[in-house]
């Protein structure tokens, strides 16, 4: 039985929205959702946020930009999800795609949902706790009031399923890898995926691309693409490897976890708590994990906000740098998230400490970009080629849903 509608959009009878895929993105305090027509042009968005507590609410967007708040006071992710779904059913969407972070090593690809899939992306809870389950729960609501609509779920780790023995091993005893599957799995690969094959497609270099890609927002990660291949990434078993990132410290001396238990008595609990969600730039700033109010308070001479933008780029610098070894050939670095799309200094930073590559920057070019705005920023006698490409994980996941299902 449908869903009682509490909203009907006026333009739903001729809607260019044909045979729409639902995209949704459970978090563990959120609902991201699209609904994208079959040719990608045209799409109703939203996010449920605040989930759980009394200023939960979804906020919409409908066909003709009209923007909706929908309050849902101590609403929790079920109660979310039959909301978002009423608000859509009116549109008669044919698949619904879902970003689950953690496949394991035994998706590579996009997968229609059962009962093994589901039961794996519940199990999975071990690696990803905060997200795992609510990927699980949006999955049930859906089968609940849309039993006979097939979903299929897109992995995070997917994309990197290409990187080989190398590049996803860890110099740990064998058996922690062939029993307990502990290797490096990576993630924001939607991203990645999407990016550089849209790099590619834009670019007028020749032959087989190699891009390192650099996802920077609140969570941050940078991937070596060869050929469309991830073949190495700088997340691992879990999301806290690699880069610094708003909240998450990214790499720190494994060490660490053992010296704060012995000179603070921090137990494993805590220190994770700690780096995954008060280190990063919230951590060394001491005043916010958003780049832009670090950046603000470091152009007033805010000491540690100064600190925490030059270890930001550094670190990002030093790792692309590293990434690049990855690569057979070197076409160009792609800059997308939050930060990478919109703060033209920050790339600018970055691209400063890769001083010994070449690489030149168009600074007009630069300043121009951002906004949501794509192109590139590199100058004519530049080494390699420097883009901006706003990322759109809904879209690569609407794609992957409907090859999953052949509706392609």
């Amino acid at each position: 039985m449908s869903p009682t509608n509490t909203f009907h959009d006026q333009n739903a009878e001729t809607s260019p929205l044909t045979n729409p895929t639902l995209v949704l993105n459970c978090g563990s305090s959120s609902i991201k959702y699209a609904l994208i027509s079959e040719d990608e042009s045209t799409r109703i968005t939203g996010l449920a946020e605040n989930l759980g507590l009394d200023t939960a609410r979804i906020k919409h967007t409908t066909l003709n930009n009209e923007k909706l708040e929908i309050p849902i006071s101590g609403g929790r992710h079920k109660l979310a999800l039959q909301k978002i779904l009423e608000l859509l059913e009116q549109y008669h969407f044919v698949a619904v795609g879902h970003r689950v972070v953690h496949g394991g090593r035994e998706y590579s690809e996009a997968v229609r949902v059962d009962e093994h899939v589901l039961s794996e992306v519940k199990r999975l809870k071990i690696l990803a706790p905060l997200h795992n389950p609510a990927h699980a729960l949006g999955i049930e609501a859906v089968q609940a009031i849309y039993p006979n609509v097939p979903q299929v779920v897109v992995f995070d780790t997917a994309f990197h399923q290409t990187m080989p023995p190398v590049a996803y091993r860890y110099p740990i005893p064998k058996a922690l890898f062939d029993e307990h599957k502990i290797r490096r799995y990576g993630f924001h690969g939607t991203s990645h995926a999407y990016v550089s094959e849209r790099a590619s497609d834009i670019t007028d270099a020749k032959g087989t691309h190699g891009w390192l890609t650099a996802h920077l927002g609140n969570g941050c990660s940078a991937t070596a693409v060869y050929d469309g291949k991830s073949l190495d990434t700088s997340m691992g078993l879990t999301p806290l490897e690699g880069l610094m990132m708003g909240t998450r410290s990214g790499d720190v001396d494994p060490s660490l976890h053992m010296h704060l238990k012995r000179q603070l008595d921090m137990s494993l609990e805590d220190i994770d708590a700690m780096l995954n969600h008060e280190s990063g730039l919230m951590g060394v700033s001491g005043l916010s994990n958003d780049l832009r109010t670090v950046e603000q308070a470091a152009n007033e001479g805010h000491a540690d906000a100064m600190l925490a933008v030059e270890m930001f780029c550094y670190r990002v610098g030093k790792y692309l740098a590293g990434l690049s070894c990855a690569l057979p050939e070197f076409t160009g670095i792609v800059f997308t998230g939050g930060i990478g799309e919109n703060s033209a200094t920050t790339r600018t930073r970055i691209l400063e400490v890769m001083r010994h590559f070449g690489i030149k920057v168009d600074a007009a070019k630069n300043a121009k970009l951002v906004g949501g705005s794509e192109g590139s920023i590199h100058a004519e006698d530049s080494s390699i080629e420097l883009w901006v490409v706003p990322t759109d994980e809904e879209c690569r996941i609407a794609q992957e849903t409907r090859a999953a299902l052949n509706l392609a």
